[in-house]
């Protein structure tokens, strides 16, 4: 076998691991970044505790997921951001092509949520259009001006370019189809916007709230109206 049929072959039992309704469910609930636990994994895809075991067991096999045993509990996560990216192009795809796109995302998912560890949604997409307004990127590489103004947030950029990742992309989103930030620089931003309670995470999905503060910083730092 040759490197191309390996390849072809890989992406066919990817796909049928993640075509599998109930993995779908678990994939799409972990796309907020955070970890879950079998049993909540089993109510989210509506099956009982050792079926959803055996389909944990085949997302972790395929690198889907990986799991983390803390106690006597076992949590599981998406394997890293390009299994994110690769359900949120998904989702792209899914909701097919029209002459003109006419989102049906629920109100609260479309303004602001999370994409695995970075935010999406119509503000994540209109900040970043400003920040290549604003002359802070040229080719997703952050220009002086970006330099000074991500270091006035605190963030500290040695340490962002060392990861084994991307440091900054043009992350498709899903309900504006159109990108917003991802990456190590995407994931920075939206810790900052957390740290500084910017925004509210909502504890039963991937909705983000803007704060009153959150509004106030967004509109004098990057000239946003936030509503």
């Amino acid at each position: 076998m040759n490197a191309e049929d390996r390849v072809e072959a890989a992406v066919s039992r990817i796909a049928e691991v993640i075509g599998g309704p109930a993995r779908t469910c678990m994939l799409y609930c972990l796309l907020d970044g955070r970890a879950r636990t079998s049993t909540e994994l089993a109510i989210v895809a509506g099956v009982n505790p050792p079926t959803a075991s055996v389909h944990l067991n085949r997302l972790t096999a395929a690198r889907l997921v990986k799991v983390l045993a803390q106690g006597k509990h076992r949590y599981y996560s998406l394997d890293g951001p390009v299994v994110a990216r690769m359900l949120e192009g998904l989702s792209v795809f899914a909701g097919g092509s029209r002459a003109k796109f006419v989102p049906h995302t629920p109100a609260r998912l479309r303004a602001a949520r999370t994409c695995y560890d970075h935010m999406a949604g119509t503000v994540a997409v209109s900040l970043h259009d400003r920040l290549h307004e604003l002359g802070w990127f040229r080719a997703y590489e952050l220009t002086p001006a970006g330099t000074r103004a991500v270091a006035d947030l605190s963030i500290d950029l040695e340490a962002t370019r060392s990861l084994r990742r991307r440091f900054a992309y043009a992350c498709l989103d899903w309900s504006e189809r159109r990108p917003h930030i991802g990456g190590a620089l995407g994931a920075a931003l939206f810790k900052v916007a957390l740290k500084r309670k910017w925004v509210m995470q909502d504890l039963d999905s991937r909705a983000l709230e803007f704060t009153s503060h959150g509004r106030r910083e967004m509109l004098s730092r990057f000239g946003l109206h936030v509503n």
